[in-house]
């Protein structure tokens, strides 16, 4: 039966398609040896695949399926084609490595010259599928001596170096094309390997042929990798961006190839010493090589500084394939000096929150301004600047608050009219209500001033909301999901409507989980948008931060997974990266897991064609007096900003968010469109309301003692 087996090279194995007539007839053939065992992957892998999140569509069916044939095992192993293949075994690259980096990796053919180090090195490529054809040259047959750094075995004692490492690789991939130079490179091969290659990495042991190799690496324009397996010591050699850059960085200075050639051990150690560096050796390395010829047969190698070496030499191959910057040079990554370094890390403190100070006594002028205070704004800046008379409240809007969603001061004007509200519902629960104005300036200028005359009417509606407006609360806790009680709804359309607005709301699951779902992409282009993600962060409060403005991050409500999540999304440099994955879709699930959890989801509009400021602080007063009622009626209110909330043009849009300006025109017309908002209506805010559990705590807001008040 041996006689029909296919012949085939001793370190790559035969891949057989089933559907073509001599691949069958071989196949047969193999089938019927008794010698041969079969091992078929495909269902298995394919439902391995089934289990990815967002599996890649390979148009690649079972027609792609293949049996390879291992003639050093003994095996055929049935496997899927080679992108379904390739797909699964490297999915869990995703997102060091994202599917476009991998593909444009997988087009550099790689050469590795030594397969002691070099073993490792190419299996590490292999196994990060960095790489689309791998050369392994070396002349030499594996020693047991060398298993303390090679990763063979007993089985491989006489088989030359590089059948060895393409044999490892076969097993691990063997799709990826690999060839093997078993007779080494020597000056007369050398430009046969290094024709077409993209990275050589050079681990020989001859001196003499490390220069040679170096003198065609300039010639072919070919960057160049060493790893030295001591303290970590990777050189880079861009002979692909300076060809007359000098060999070893220069420091062997004009040594020719033929200098070097035919040294023993202990006559290389000089050279050795001239380009590693006396004070950079490692005390053992040192000490091992005065030790050369006389107690040890040669420099010593272990298999750990091996590997991290090839770790470095991958990285570094990454980096020249996908073009980040690499330049000429050499870096140590010593890791028994970080050992020595050894320290207990920083430990996660809870934070120490001081108590909020009890509010004082003050008279009905100084209660008015702090109820005023109290109102909701965006990010709980407070964007206004309160003044008291003997006859009047002024409350004028304060532009050095605003951001970059409050497009035109929209949203510090709807803030302002909250305020008012607050300060009238006081005025009328001390007795001393008067009459009260908008005034705008120019439009664009952010002048909005709110005047409050003091009288002495008495209006016993408004009176009503003082206690209710002075516990009023952000509640950002996950509710029950239960829908609204009976009568809830039209009881806030009511009251909206008497203050001139209306409340357009969706209340069923449904529509509640459309809404979570627009709610989170908005959510994710702001973490996404640098100057937005900037300022959100802005707003949270820690305890050493000022306490009166911003959001206090105990009232955020987050789980101990979600503290985790927003651990990793307060670094600047993990949302960079994900804007260059165009990713971070799971960015919103805070939002998406509050919103889901809702009872109702409302935004709170007026009719204005062309709205001026003034309507919007119209319509903030709408909206305090909405978020009152909802919480007298059992509910808990939290305040949801789509990043689109102000804009009324494209052009709007792309000032708030240029890289994201289409998918925000699409969320704000679906978004109006599933809470049924006519054109003529525009939003003043939007508001998640639910039945849940009391607020761990309140924002605090700026104190309004020391008021000057004498005028």
């Amino acid at each position: 039966m041996d006689d029909d087996r296919p012949r085939v090279a001793d370190h790559r194995p035969l891949i057989l398609d089933p559907a073509d007539p001599e691949d069958a007839r071989i196949l047969a053939a193999l089938r019927a040896d008794p010698h041969i065992e079969f091992l078929d992957l495909r269902a298995s892998l394919r439902a391995e695949r089934g289990k990815m999140v967002a599996a890649p569509d390979l148009s690649e069916g079972p027609e792609a399926d293949r049996w390879i044939y291992y003639p050093w095992r003994a095996a055929v192993v049935g496997l899927p084609g080679p992108r379904t293949f390739r797909a699964i075994r490297l999915d869990r690259n995703r997102n060091k490595l994202t599917r476009p980096e991998q593909d444009r990796l997988a087009e550099s053919v790689i050469g590795i010259i030594g397969q002691s180090a070099g073993h490792a090195i190419a299996q590490l490529l292999a196994l990060e599928g960095v790489c689309g054809e791998l050369r392994l040259a070396d002349l030499d047959e594996i020693e047991l001596s060398n298993l303390n750094r090679v990763p063979g075995t007993l089985f491989d004692i006489g088989v030359n170096k590089a059948v060895v490492t393409a044999r490892r690789i076969a097993e691990l991939d063997p799709y990826l094309p690999v060839k093997v130079f078993e007779a080494g490179v020597d000056e007369n091969s050398v430009d046969e390997f290094l024709d077409g290659l993209a990275i050589v990495v050079e681990e020989c042991d001859s001196l003499d042929m490390k220069l040679v190799i170096r003198e065609a690496a300039a010639r072919h324009r070919i960057p160049l990798l060493m790893e030295t397996s001591d303290r970590g010591l990777l050189d880079v050699e861009r002979f692909d961006l300076d060809t007359e850059r000098p060999a070893f960085h220069g420091l062997l200075g004009d040594i020719r190839a033929a200098d070097l050639r035919g040294l023993t051990s202990r006559e290389k150690a000089p050279f050795v010493v001239k380009l590693l560096g006396a004070a950079g050796l490692s005390p053992r390395l040192g000490a091992s090589l005065v030790e050369v010829g006389e107690t040890v047969t040669s420099w010593p190698q272990l298999a750990g500084d091996v590997a991290l070496g090839a770790a470095g030499v991958v990285a570094a191959v990454r980096r020249i394939g996908l073009g980040t910057k690499l330049d000429s040079g050499r870096v140590r990554v010593d890791v028994e000096r970080h050992l020595d370094e050894l320290a207990d890390p920083p430990p996660n403190d809870e934070p120490i929150w001081a108590q909020a100070p009890p509010e004082p006594a003050c008279g009905p002028i100084e209660s008015i301004l702090a109820c005023a205070q109290r109102a909701p704004s965006g990010g709980n800046m407070q964007p206004w600047s309160l003044r008291a008379g003997e006859s009047e409240i002024a409350i004028e809007l304060a532009p050095k608050y605003s951001t970059a969603m409050d497009i035109g001061y929209r949203g510090s004007a709807v803030a302002l009219g909250a305020a008012v509200y607050n300060a009238r519902v006081a005025a009328a629960a001390h007795g001393i209500l008067g009459p009260h104005e908008f005034v705008e300036g120019a439009p664009g200028s952010g002048r909005l001033l709110a005047r409050l005359r003091l009288g002495n009417a008495r209006s016993a509606d408004l009176a009503a909301d003082y206690p209710a407006v002075l516990r009023r609360e952000t509640n950002r806790r996950v509710g029950t999901g239960a829908g609204l009680a009976d009568g809830v709804l039209d009881a806030l359309e009511a009251v909206a409507e008497s203050a001139g607005a209306q409340v357009r709301a969706v209340v069923s699951r449904q529509g509640i989980e459309e809404a979570a779902c627009l709610l989170a992409d908005s959510d994710r282009i702001r973490y996404l948008t640098p100057r937005l993600y900037e300022e959100m962060l802005a707003e949270v409060r820690w305890p050493d931060d000022d306490p009166y403005t911003g959001i206090d991050a105990r009232s955020l409500e987050l789980t101990d997974d979600e503290w985790a999540a927003f651990e990793i999304t307060t670094r600047a440099d993990v949302m960079a990266q994900l804007r260059s994955w165009s990713g971070g879709s799971a960015l919103g699930k805070y939002t998406a897991d509050r919103v889901r959890s809702s009872s109702a989801v409302l935004a709170v509009t007026f009719a204005a064609t062309d709205p001026r400021l003034t309507d919007y602080a119209e319509a903030g007063a709408a909206v305090a007096r909405v978020w009152v009622r909802a919480e007298r009626l059992g509910l808990c209110v939290q305040p949801i900003s789509p990043v689109y909330l102000y804009a009324r043009r494209h052009a709007e849009l792309a000032a708030i968010s240029p890289d994201f300006v289409d998918t925000l025109a699409s969320l704000q017309g679906r978004f109006l469109d599933l809470l049924e908002v006519p054109e003529h209506e525009t939003m003043a805010l939007v508001l998640r309301l639910s039945y849940a559990s009391a607020a761990t705590v309140r924002s605090r807001r700026r104190p309004v003692l020391g008021v000057d008040t004498s005028s």
